[in-house]
């Protein structure tokens, strides 16, 4: 899995009809119509997301990984 920056994710999601609800400090909370779920997006410049978190996020947002 390759380093994806906050800001990277952040178009990532909104490809997939998330919708940016409220920014709170250097964190960006991303809803979607229909969903309970909130996922929150650290981004802190150009810095790449935790492999770990990032897996959680992408699962959460049901989008599928390609290899």
């Amino acid at each position: 899995m390759k380093d994806v920056s906050g800001k990277e994710l952040c178009k990532i999601l909104k490809k997939h009809g998330w919708e940016l609800k409220t920014i709170k400090g250097s964190h960006h909370v991303y809803m979607k119509e229909g969903r309970k779920e909130r996922i929150s997006i650290p981004v802190h410049s150009n810095k790449s997301i935790k492999k770990g978190l990032l897996k959680v996020i992408l699962k959460l947002a049901d989008i599928e990984i390609k290899r």
